[in-house]
């Protein structure tokens, strides 16, 4: 299956994502294959057997959220130098969303920008962080608040690299899944409901309809002026969790699930979501193993947190909520402090 980006604000911004098996990949000049070794030593050895080019060269990177950061780019973009790679030189990230978005910001950055390729492993990179062109690191201030904006040249997505996939993975990724049913589609909520979300023909089913929401999202706004920040559901809340605990608690798809039931607390309060939907979405969060509970110590300190998130401006938190009924969305960026407050208390206990 082939799904096309065609990114309307630009002039010949396109490219495809793959959901096949993977196939020789040619290349003219070098390739620098991007990895961790968790990655490296499952899939390695057989994606190089795929390319063919005059020079492959392998960085890998050391493994975990906490090391999405400039130093671990500054190595990156060292040993690129080091191999003298040129503007015609192609990155390959192979590996989870962490190893997609520093791989991304090298190549936008080295030379003032280089192709690169998305190879996604985990099922959360696959349905969510290859396609669209977010690229970036964390700082001690947030996450990914260093980065651009900036399309790899082909994504390509083999539903095999989840056969060595940990369960917990698995259900990270399934939050993000999950997340663009209760945004976009009731149908494929239902869907979700009512299947075996860890089957691999199912898994095949979500990840393609999961990329087809994104990638008509990413076609109609790359760079989230409007409707693309509605990916961003369950992430205002999970950015701040994931925050406070040092990123070192929580997988990015287990702080945004938690995030989604807080939203959906936010959403009943404010009578935009009914009480029976919000449980809908907590339970098949819980059926697919993903957290849905954090205790917040102080909900002053959790509510300053949302201001270092990318979305808040002019002193203003964006909220992205469940409107009505599962499957449509509302940007909401007036809400009281107090209410805020009160739904934050909720998690106190």
């Amino acid at each position: 299956m082939v799904v096309p980006i065609e990114i309307v604000q630009k002039e010949k911004t396109s490219y495809n994502i793959y959901i096949e098996p993977l196939k020789e990949l040619k290349f003219d000049n070098k390739v620098a294959v991007i990895t961790n070794p968790t990655v490296a030593k499952y899939h390695l050895q057989n994606v190089l057997k795929k390319i063919k080019a005059p020079l492959v060269e392998v960085i890998e990177v050391k493994d975990g959220e906490e090391y999405k950061n400039i130093d671990t780019i500054l190595e990156i973009l060292d040993k690129l130098f080091k191999a003298k790679f040129d503007r015609k030189s192609t990155l390959i990230a192979l590996g989870g969303g962490v190893i997609g978005d520093m791989t991304g910001f090298a190549a936008s950055i080295y030379q003032r920008g280089i192709d690169f390729i998305q190879m996604p492993t985990t099922l959360l990179a696959q349905v969510d962080a290859s396609v669209g062109g977010k690229t970036g690191v964390n700082n001690k201030y947030g996450k990914n608040l260093i980065g651009s904006f900036y399309q790899p040249k082909a994504v390509y997505i083999d539903p095999a690299f989840l056969d060595t996939l940990p369960k917990r993975e698995y259900a990270a990724g399934l939050a993000e899944v999950i997340k663009m049913a209760v945004m976009f589609d009731e149908e494929f909520f239902t869907f979700l409901e009512e299947n075996d979300l860890y089957d691999r023909e199912i898994a095949i089913k979500l990840i393609a309809k999961s990329v087809s929401l994104k990638a008509n999202v990413v076609n109609q706004d790359e760079k989230e002026k409007g409707l693309r920040a509605v990916l961003n559901y369950g992430h205002t809340f999970g950015h701040v969790i994931e925050n406070l605990t040092n990123y070192e608690k929580y997988l990015h798809g287990e702080a945004v699930g938690i995030g989604m039931v807080m939203a959906n607390e936010l959403a009943v309060e404010l009578n935009l979501l009914s009480n029976k939907d919000a449980k809908r979405i907590k339970a098949l969060l819980e059926k697919n193993h993903i957290p849905t509970t954090f205790k917040i110590e102080d909900e002053n300190e959790f509510y300053e947190h949302f201001f270092l998130d990318k979305k808040s401006m002019q002193g203003k938190i964006t909220f992205i909520l469940p409107n009505a009924k599962i499957g449509t969305h509302i940007i909401k960026k007036d809400i009281p402090k107090g209410l805020i407050l009160k739904v934050l208390a909720k998690f106190k206990g």
